[in-house]
């Protein structure tokens, strides 16, 4: 069966006048472009990995030395070209920057998917720094960890040491496998939240059982060891790439500065222990003690005991096993936090030229996603808006589950929660729990066809998605 991304290719939306990008054009991989600035080459490959001991097949993105994902600087161009290595048409989005809209990476949307055997070429400044990422938009190849790290450089954070920490979900059993399972009909007894449930019920949290929860494409039977100076600064970087999974990040004993979200600086929050849901950032910065230790740095899979995570050794300490359930269920993630992030640069200060109510609704029995009753399909309108509007979107969770929202090509504000404005994180994506709502607002300064959808992938390719539209 067809996944509702791979519908999308046959359908009006890939007739909008697009550039078609999976025939390369520019000059030949790695020659010098406008600056002398040579292209990167990403490679999408078939790799094996070892999970709970056992071989498993999956995806990258490596350059041809074998580094994952890139990182660059803000005052550099975007010189990318994509080889598809893989047997089966893929194409890369760029999360969190803002190309013109033909090289985002959204099949059927932006433009076709690369076939196999093929490249695509991309060429666009950049226009802030921050920590983004990168992930296949076609199909359900993100489960199988077509996902890298996009790391792009400013001013700050200047010497100091930084760690990126790549979270995932894995399953031995394949996507399109997972996704027909979520769609057979299933009992009301299985649905603990489920859309049509009252506001006084728990949450329904992690539709897909996993076989592991992964950090930098490990787990905590072999985690990654970063070695790290006794008294000195880290930043973390901390990357939610699963397909489904949110994670509270417990930093232990080692004092936190939450600094940045989503690649955007916020007014600093102290703290050891912070939420992440599903394709969010959290750039945190950490003084490690002065003496011989060992600092683990874990994420906790939200309303369920497993962990996953990184070490952090300073000096010459002993490494302990850390086990992969915790004793205690973990909590669901809350909006607490979100509530009292504040824009270090928050939005000017400008009434909504245009608001869209957007209901986030489902039907949990059949795994029927949909915005305003609305499962996607290429026939569904684009949102209007304008060029140059000041745009309001006002999401309210009807169903049980929690949905991480996500805006392509442009960076929105949180200025509302349940009825309470305030000047909220910068963001590219947000957390919308069961029965809240929130609102964003951002600029119509990226004229296109872009995507807005539900960032759990089962949720997406179930219909959680639209299209805003504006020249």
């Amino acid at each position: 069966m067809l996944s509702r991304r791979a519908v999308i290719l046959g359908g009006p939306a890939a007739a909008v006048g697009l550039r078609t990008i999976a025939q390369a054009q520019s000059p030949p991989a790695g020659n010098p472009g406008a600056g002398g600035v040579p292209r990167t080459i990403f490679r999408l490959q078939r790799r094996t990995i070892e999970v709970n001991g056992k071989p498993a097949s999956v995806y990258g993105i490596q350059q041809p030395d074998g580094t994952f994902g890139l990182t660059s600087d803000v005052d550099k161009p975007f010189r990318v070209r994509v080889e598809n290595g893989i047997d089966e048409p893929s194409l890369i989005h760029w999360h969190g920057l803002t190309p013109p809209w033909q090289q985002d990476g959204v099949p059927g949307v932006s433009g076709p998917p690369i076939p196999a055997g093929g490249s695509a070429d991309y060429d666009f400044p950049l226009r802030f720094g921050g920590t983004f990422w990168m992930h296949s938009h076609q199909g359900l190849q993100e489960q199988s960890l077509m996902v890298a790290p996009l790391i792009i450089h400013d001013e700050r954070y200047r010497g100091l040491q930084e760690v990126v920490v790549m979270l995932g979900d894995f399953s031995f059993t394949p996507p399109q496998q997972i996704f027909e399972q979520l769609k057979k009909p299933k009992p009301m007894a299985q649905m603990a939240g489920g859309a049509g449930a009252g506001a006084a019920a728990a949450p329904d949290l992690n539709d897909v059982k996993y076989d592991a929860f992964l950090a930098n494409y490990r787990t905590l039977a072999d985690p990654e060891v970063v070695k790290v100076e006794p008294g000195g600064q880290v930043l973390l970087r901390i990357i939610n790439s699963s397909s489904m999974s949110a994670y509270h990040i417990d930093l232990g004993q080692l004092d936190g500065e939450l600094t940045a979200v989503d690649g955007f600086a916020v007014t600093p929050v102290t703290g050891r222990n912070f939420p992440i849901a599903v394709a969010q950032r959290l750039d945190i910065r950490v003084k490690i003690p002065g003496d011989a230790a060992v600092h683990p740095v874990l994420a906790r899979l939200e309303g369920a005991r497993n962990q996953t995570g990184i070490v952090l050794v300073a000096g010459s300490a002993p490494i302990a096993r850390i086990p992969e359930l915790t004793e205690a269920v973990s909590p669901a993630l809350t909006l607490d936090l979100e509530s009292r992030l504040q824009a270090a640069t928050p939005l000017a200060q400008r009434k909504a030229d245009r608001v869209h109510t957007i209901n986030l609704t489902g039907d949990m029995a059949k795994y029927i996603w949909s915005l305003n009753n609305v499962a996607w399909t290429p026939e569904v309108p684009p949102l209007p808006i304008a060029k140059g509007e000041r745009v309001e979107l006002i999401l309210v969770n009807q169903t049980g589950m929690p949905h991480p929202m996500h805006l392509h090509g442009h960076e929105f504000q949180v200025v509302e929660i349940d009825g309470k404005r305030f000047p909220g994180a910068v963001r590219d994506t947000v957390l919308v729990t069961p029965r809240r709502r929130v609102v964003i607002a951002f600029d119509a300064n990226n004229p296109g066809l872009w995507a807005f959808h539900c960032h759990l992938l089962y949720h997406l390719d179930a219909g959680m998605f639209t299209t805003l539209r504006y020249v």
